[in-house]
């Protein structure tokens, strides 16, 4: 079973399912949210067992649409959610364990950051 944490590893989480292939996305919000680009793999909801004792993590609500998870603690970037989706985006470099998985596409390149090109060959998405 896939599992990850936070930095400081207040947060810590289990998912119960595959792991989709994750996108990066290059937008803004994402590259200011994360420190660059935000590589992540969707799951339901309901395969995510998130662990906090120590009640670190945080939602910010980046648009109307969407909330973005994070250690209040040590600040790491660990989930994108549409609120009131029927999937959470977990970060692939919170991951402690292995993932069985490869990067697919790029989103939202038409915003990325003028400090990196994108060239492994994989699809580009505009938006």
């Amino acid at each position: 079973m896939p599992s990850g944490s936070c930095l400081c590893g207040d947060v810590r989480f289990e998912v119960s399912a595959p792991l989709a292939p994750p996108d990066a996305c290059h937008c803004v919000a994402c590259r200011k949210s994360s420190g660059h680009v935000f590589a992540s793999s969707d799951v339901p909801v309901e395969a995510l067992t998130v662990r906090d004792p120590q009640g670190a993590l945080r939602w910010y609500a980046s648009s109307p649409k969407v909330r973005r998870g994070f250690c209040r603690r040590c600040g790491a970037s660990l989930f994108w959610a549409p609120v009131g989706g029927a999937k959470i985006a977990v970060a692939m470099g919170a991951f402690d364990t292995p993932t069985a998985t490869r990067l697919h596409m790029h989103i939202f390149v038409s915003e990325q950051g003028d400090y990196y090109s994108i060239d492994d060959g994989l699809p580009q998405h505009a938006r």
